[in-house]
């Protein structure tokens, strides 16, 4: 059986935690053009190869759920699919993020079909929308081999109130990873610390874009924000799980004034500590 040949490339030596705030705070400085709307995106240029690669999944939508041809899934960017939701901008300011504050040598962002046998040359895998996702058998077999090959799944940006979107991810985790509950993180998880102190405090809402009205975040009425996780065998977390929470948006938006930079500074947090738990545990 083939295997990962990502980890001890990609051991961090060093990391520069001060520095995530920047992130937050470039304004407007790549262009963008302050109002959460069409403007110019920032494309940073990436190596084609690189000991890092943020890969994203691509998915068929459930049938009541699919979007139609080409529509914005950000600000500039055009998909058909809840897939590509925030795609490509999401992406490229978390590597270019990556970049600056670690001394990994990242690469372009790819995204991938889970049935792409490419998935195991990397070590950490992103899915958004995962509410609305509808993975076939095959599917689903072949993400159940990439965990427990190593591999390490990050989801976001799915919501209730109600539990449709709820059930959706688990009754597929569940096929994924028969027997294997989804549980609250604790605080003293290693996961929780093992670059960033995350606290009590951190296990708050991050809005997306359409949460802010008039400099306001305004969480959606019924919900609240989970911080779970998917253990394997060993007791090793394999699936990070961002409920009632949109880390991608926080992400997407990195360059907007309008966003606020303690949103996104936890968003970054969050993201490094999960990709370097994937490389370390």
């Amino acid at each position: 059986m083939k295997r990962l040949t990502w980890r001890l490339a990609l051991i961090l030596a060093a990391v520069l935690p001060c520095a995530v705030t920047l992130m937050a705070q470039f304004g407007g400085g790549f262009g963008f053009g302050g109002d959460f709307g069409r403007g110019e995106s920032f494309v940073p240029e990436f190596p084609k190869t690189g000991e890092f690669h943020f890969v994203r999944t691509e998915y068929t939508d459930l049938p009541y759920r699919r979007r139609g041809f080409g529509a914005f899934v950000s600000r500039t960017g055009r998909a058909s699919g809840w897939w590509a939701q925030d795609w490509p901008d999401a992406d490229n300011h978390f590597s270019f993020g990556l970049q600056r504050l670690t001394r990994f040598q990242v690469g372009e962002p790819v995204h991938l079909g889970l049935t792409d046998d490419r998935i195991f040359d990397y070590p950490w895998i992103y899915a958004t929308q995962v509410g609305y996702w509808d993975l076939s058998d095959a599917e689903c077999m072949k993400l159940r081999e990439y965990l427990d090959r190593g591999g390490f799944l990050m989801v976001d940006d799915f919501w209730g109130p109600g539990e449709q979107e709820w059930d959706v991810f688990a009754e597929t985790m569940n096929r994924v990873l028969p027997g294997h509950a989804i549980e609250q993180i604790q605080m003293n998880a290693s996961v929780m610390h093992v670059l960033y102190d995350i606290e009590q405090k951190d296990l708050t809402f991050i809005p997306g874009t359409r949460h802010i009205r008039g400099g306001q975040v305004r969480q959606p009425a019924g919900t609240t924000p989970q911080w779970d996780a998917i253990n394997d065998d060993k007791g090793r977390m394999v699936v990070a799980v961002n409920y009632n929470t949109d880390i991608g948006d926080a992400w997407e938006y990195a360059d907007a004034p309008e966003y606020p930079a303690d949103m996104t500074t936890l968003a970054y947090r969050y993201g490094i500590n999960y990709i370097i738990y994937s490389l370390t545990h």
